[in-house]
């Protein structure tokens, strides 16, 4: 009878044979956060990388040092998604002006990170 075909009900190919949905960099030196969006991203299907790898999207933290990171997205060359404390208006109004294709507050990143790299990805053609 042979081996179960992949595809077949109750058969899932294995992890490697999978293509990602997206390649996306993330730019995040807060440990704990960046492990709670690397995980929901992952789980979509996407491949979390380095900041500094290519990839088809790339994920920025603005809590912190943020004119580093607004160097780093001028450098990236795709799409960008940036995150920053609710309270720092300023830093929404400068990552906007920077460049930065979608800013939104650290919490609906927490909340929607899979569902805001994959709109981008859709609003840019990137992926």
């Amino acid at each position: 009878m042979g081996p179960p075909r992949v595809g077949a009900p109750g058969v899932q190919a294995p992890a490697s044979a999978i293509e990602p949905v997206a390649r996306v960099a993330l730019l995040c030196p807060d440990l704990l956060f960046g492990s709670k969006v690397q995980g929901a991203l992952g789980a979509a299907g996407h491949d979390v990388v380095a900041a500094d790898a290519p990839a088809d999207v790339l994920v920025v933290d603005l809590t912190a040092d943020v004119e580093e990171r607004l160097g780093a997205v001028r450098a990236a060359n795709v799409p960008t998604l940036g995150f920053y404390s609710h309270v720092e208006q300023d830093v929404r109004r400068s990552a906007e002006e920077a460049g930065i294709d979608r800013v939104v507050p650290r919490s609906r990143m927490a909340r929607e990170a899979a569902e805001l790299v994959e709109r981008l990805l859709a609003k840019t053609g990137g992926g």
